[in-house]
């Protein structure tokens, strides 16, 4: 058993690492690793190469840098492979954390190079419309495969944690995602871009239904607005979505498409100056661009599931559920700035009370140290409910997100009170190997 942080090792696995120039989980593993080495703990990060530059620490935490194969469903399994060989390799650690519940198969593989293993099983990939069949049946069998083999799973939401508890009867550690504590004010950037502070609504998504760039698009398209729309993203593997998405912002010259963008710098300036922030997002659980947009007071229009309500409460936004519905928030807040800003305010406010990346770091703290001392949830002949009600047949079949967890209001409801950011469980069982 472990008495001082600074004997914790500790190992992040699973995502593309840091220097964080994509998603959540980047943001996330800088965001919390940082912190954790901050507070005595060694930090390792397994990353995938992102350009000619190796470096071996990143604010502290050591870097592991192996290749990938450049395919859509190879690229994240093929480097978590080679992480956990990797990891054979040296001395085992105290922790660590897997992130992606697709990457259940190698949790035999970390197990034993680490005393604990805990999962962040994400959202409800099998959801996402990207993957066929075979994809949201593996997607399936990896969840599952988490409640067997993993020591803890990590929920970035109540709502993803209701759905394992429904599904497995499984005890997750309910963990979420830090929102910025301020904008970026400069506005450089912004200049060179040709926009102005306050003056464009945006959308920052990858290009996939589920994100309904379109359905945000054609809501845009029908309304008056006089402020143009921004629109951050692109889909590597998605080329039909994309050319509908470029063709219906083809039909209206105030629809400006920047494509990816890995400024960091630009990015902030974007979320912090837009005057409205327009969320498509309806799969995942918390979800890091919406804490961006709130942590950097912008007005919020969400897609209107339970876990952007989750988020966002009662008073820091606004929902939409089709393109006729956005067409008139779009439409009210581009006439009204002063209304944006208050929405904003309200949102930035919860996002300081709610998500702050050191009460996440302290969460992610006493989990290494309880893997490290040995507690486990691990449920090794866990099976799913048959009564549960979600089948693997698509985004639009049995189990909508409008009524995913009886234990929160739908999403027409008032949204449930924020959960505690500690663990949502503390039930320990000894361990079996």
């Amino acid at each position: 058993m472990h008495t001082q942080q600074s004997q914790l090792r500790v190992a992040m696995v699973g995502t593309r690492g840091v220097p964080a120039h994509y998603g959540g989980f980047e943001t996330a593993i800088e965001e919390i690793g940082s912190r954790l080495v901050d507070r005595g703990v060694e930090v390792t990060v397994y990353c995938r190469p992102h350009n000619e530059e190796r470096p071996s620490h990143h604010l502290g935490m050591k870097l592991v840098h192996l290749p990938a194969l450049r395919l859509k469903t190879g690229e994240t399994l093929s480097h978590t492979a080679l992480s956990a060989m990797h990891m054979l390799r040296g001395p085992k650690f105290d922790a660590a954390f897997l992130f992606n519940a697709a990457n259940a198969p190698f949790l035999p593989l970390l197990r034993r190079s680490a005393r604990g293993v805990a999962v962040h099983v994400d959202g409800l990939e099998w959801k996402r419309s990207k993957w066929g069949g075979r994809g949201r049946s593996y997607y399936r069998w990896a969840e599952q495969a988490s409640v067997r083999g993993a020591d803890a799973l990590i929920a970035d939401a109540a709502g993803i944690a209701s759905y394992y508890r429904n599904e497995f009867n499984a005890d997750t550690r309910l963990l979420v995602y830090g929102a910025p504590e301020k904008g970026n004010l400069a506005i450089d950037k912004l200049d060179a871009a040709g926009l102005v502070p306050g003056g464009f609504h945006l959308v920052v998504a990858r290009f996939e239904p589920e994100n309904h760039v379109d359905q945000i698009l054609e809501g845009y398209r029908s309304s008056k607005a006089q402020l143009p729309l921004v629109v951050v993203g692109s889909a590597p593997y998605a080329a039909a979505y994309t050319e509908q998405i470029k063709s219906l912002a083809a039909g209206d010259s105030r629809i400006r498409l920047l494509g990816g963008v890995w400024d960091q710098e630009l990015l902030s300036q974007l979320y912090t100056h837009a005057r409205t922030y327009i969320h498509g997002h309806s799969v995942g659980g918390t979800n890091p661009s919406l804490l961006r947009s709130m942590g950097s007071g912008t007005a919020v229009l969400a897609y209107d599931v339970v876990f952007n309500r989750e988020v966002l409460g009662a008073d820091a936004g606004r929902y939409f559920d089709s393109a006729a519905r956005l067409t008139g928030l779009i439409e009210e807040l581009d006439a009204d700035e002063g209304q944006a800003r208050a929405m904003g305010a309200s949102a930035r406010e919860r996002a300081q009370a709610a998500y702050r990346w050191d009460d996440v770091a302290e969460g992610y703290l006493r989990l290494a140290k309880d893997l490290a001392s040995g507690s486990s949830t691990r449920n090794r002949r866990a099976v799913r409910n048959p009564d549960s009600g979600w089948k693997a047949n698509g985004p639009d079949g049995p189990g909508t997100l409008r009524n995913l967890m009886p234990e929160l209001a739908p999403a027409s409801a008032p949204p449930p009170t924020r959960p505690d950011p500690r663990p949502a469980t503390d039930v320990v069982q000894t361990r079996t190997r």
